[in-house]
């Protein structure tokens, strides 16, 4: 079938009107003998925390907190949102892209100091040790370290109207916390969305086109396959004239 050919795992169908809001917000007279839910209560009660990776270990960081008052003279925390894996304190963890080593020593929270987070969790890590560490950096476990690499492919949605996808395009790459420039140097294939046909010998991609690309950075980026972790799997283009986001991309292997 065609959800199998996508890969789908869990499908629900409901049947909506989006020019008529039938069964989008409240129940339709329209569809009486249509018994389940509307569109908005489904999405508002699918448990997604199934989805998340909790093997992976990854915080990428999102800034540096040094306040500088007399009562914390010393602190330095790392603050961020867990995308994979579990932080506990006093886990050892490495930093890239340096390959420096630490220790965790504490784990503060919103509400208070905790002795663990979990993926979605926005907290702040404090090290043993005064580690040279900025925006963009990444948290791993030493022993399962993310991907690193500048050459990347990716299956890249098209959301701008105005232009097509432009081949050597300098681009910004906005992937978890890191900024990088970069460019798509080659479109694989273009993927027709209606029979799931590859098409070759594209060279752009036009406004809500698929298609597969290899992407290159002036950075190394820290991430994994989409389907692994779909936060360090993905990312987005924007353009650097307008500042308008003009892509979004998921990670994958490269073919062999």
């Amino acid at each position: 079938t065609f959800a199998s050919r996508l890969d789908l795992r869990d499908v629900t169908f409901l049947p909506i009107s989006a020019l008529a809001g039938d069964n989008v917000v409240s129940r339709s007279a329209n569809m009486p003998w249509f018994e389940g839910s509307t569109l908005l209560h489904h999405l508002e009660n699918i448990y997604t925390a199934s989805d998340d990776n909790r093997i992976d270990t990854r915080f990428p960081v999102q800034y540096v907190i040094r306040p500088q008052r007399a009562d914390t003279p010393d602190y330095r925390g790392f603050a961020g949102r867990v995308a994979g894996g579990m932080l506990r304190v006093g886990d050892d963890i490495m930093v890239l892209p340096s390959g420096l080593t630490s220790t965790i020593t504490g784990i503060d929270s919103p509400d208070g100091p905790v002795e663990q987070a979990e993926p979605g969790q926005a907290v702040t890590i404090l090290l043993a040790d005064d580690l040279s560490i900025t925006r963009g950096d990444m948290l791993c476990r030493p022993n399962n370290r993310p991907r690193t690499s500048q050459e990347l492919e990716a299956m890249l949605c098209w959301m701008d109207d105005a232009a097509p996808l432009q081949l050597d395009k300098i681009y910004t790459v906005k992937h978890t916390t890191k900024l990088a420039r970069g460019k798509v140097s080659n479109v694989l294939y273009r993927l027709d969305i209606s029979n799931l046909h590859r098409e070759s010998d594209i060279n752009e991609l036009k406004f809500n086109e698929i298609g597969r690309v290899t992407l290159h950075t002036t950075s190394p980026l820290f991430f994994d396959d989409y389907h692994q972790n779909r936060t360090t799997g993905s990312f987005i283009l924007v353009d650097e004239s307008s500042g308008q986001t003009v892509a979004a991309g998921m990670l994958l292997s490269p073919r062999s």
